[in-house]
């Protein structure tokens, strides 16, 4: 039976690779979220925006480079970005 994942990659490889997209995922829709509720406000905080907007460029940024992101890196990356979205959404 062939991989699900595709030839050349591990489950294991494919999995670490797919959560941490995932998790990068969730924190860019969550500053999607804030800049268009920002951007929407009677008066934008500018500032704000830009922060905002950054923030989910560096994101994106990361979730690029998971194509060469050995399992571990993959991994390290998926935790980090749980636990920025856990900050980012408060409790």
């Amino acid at each position: 039976m062939s991989d699900p994942e595709g030839p050349g990659v591990s489950s294991s490889e494919g999995r670490a690779e797919r959560q941490a997209f995932d998790a990068i995922g969730a924190v860019v829709s969550w500053y999607a979220a804030r800049i268009a509720a920002e951007s929407a406000a009677p008066v934008p905080d500018e500032t704000r925006v830009r922060e905002l907007r950054s923030a989910r460029r560096a994101a994106l940024d990361d979730q690029a480079q998971l194509a060469t992101a050995d399992p571990e890196e993959a991994a390290g990356v998926a935790a980090f970005y749980a636990a920025r979205l856990r900050e980012l959404a408060g409790p």
